[in-house]
């Protein structure tokens, strides 16, 4: 039984103990990145393949015909064929819950970026501005207390909840959304609308599908509060990022953190790349990287591929 991973590199993995991944198959092949031209040569003859964000599509599905189990390196799997992979009768599984810590950890970096300002603060040291402040402190910028703010969760699995966790530890107020359009609301959750309207920060959770791609637009931004702020550690396409750039511009709302952008690397440019909007923080897909989530997510990717040779398939997506 061969299996490959095809992107290995992404993993950022030195250092990292992957002995048990290895061992999870007979045969295992790592590349540390392959291009579309070369994923049909390198799934020839695999029954397993391990992509972090490669796509795998109807066409490679197509020519891979020994492939019986698809594993998505990440939680998102959007970037597999899952259509396709049912109809070839292949198993797509993913990993869960090995970055919680991580992503949450980020989510509050962002957020506390915002109130404190710290990266302004920060820039301004390094350029003499405080040394040449008149004042004991140089307070250009103004900083705000999480205490008593309100943060609006929209996606409430283990990153929802671990973000609502924190959250609380800060004296934060927190409303979970129901689904956008509804009005038959779960208990312990709040119309989507309600969120968008009385939070003052929101941060998105959920997975990108057909019904969550362009969930932030326009029409919600305009309905936030001036001085809220959006933070979006979940998956670019959630937000329409031409929107946020002008509502940031117009202030419209006070401020945004993101690590997803649509296209990753946004080697052809982005909206939200201009150094000219303000109270903008972007980070390059970072928050789920840290090295102990990257050690969990190789450990749970041999448990998955395990599970599955012994017939009894974890994480199954499709």
């Amino acid at each position: 039984m061969k299996a490959v991973c095809l992107d290995f590199g992404t993993y950022y993995p030195e250092g990292l103990d992957v002995s048990t991944l290895k061992a999870s198959a007979p045969e295992f092949i790592f590349h540390d990145h392959s291009d579309p031209s070369q994923i049909i040569e390198r799934l020839n003859g695999a029954s397993i393949v391990l992509s972090n964000k490669v796509v795998i599509s109807k066409e490679v599905i197509a020519a891979c015909p020994d492939l019986t189990l698809i594993v998505a390196g990440a939680t998102g799997y959007n970037h597999i064929d899952v259509a396709a992979a049912r109809d070839a009768g292949i198993t797509v599984c993913n990993v869960r819950g090995y970055s919680t810590p991580c992503v949450t950890q980020h989510v509050f970096a962002l957020i506390l970026g915002l109130r404190t300002r710290v990266i302004d603060y920060h820039e301004d040291v390094k350029t003499g501005k405080w040394q040449e402040s008149r004042d004991f402190c140089f307070l250009d910028y103004p900083i705000h207390e999480l205490a008593g703010q309100t943060l609006g969760v929209i996606g409430y699995g283990d990153l929802g909840r671990s973000v609502e966790a924190v959250a609380k530890a800060f004296g934060m107020n927190v409303l979970i959304a129901d689904h956008k359009g509804l009005d038959d609301i779960r208990d312990g959750r709040t119309r989507f609308e309600d969120v968008i309207a009385r939070s003052d920060i929101i941060t998105l959770h959920c997975p990108l599908t057909a019904e969550t791609t362009d969930l932030i637009t326009a029409k919600e931004l305009a309905a936030m509060k001036e001085s809220a702020e959006l933070i979006n550690t979940a998956r670019g396409g959630i937000v329409n990022e031409a929107d946020l750039a002008q509502a940031l511009r117009d202030g419209d709302i006070a401020g945004a953190g993101v690590d997803v952008l649509s296209k990753e690397p946004p080697s052809d440019g982005n909206p939200l790349l201009d150094p000219a909007i303000p109270n903008l923080i972007v980070t390059p897909h970072t928050a789920w990287a840290s090295r102990e989530a990257c050690q969990r997510l190789f450990d749970q990717v041999a448990d998955v591929i395990k599970g599955y040779r012994n017939g009894s398939p974890m994480n199954v997506v499709s």
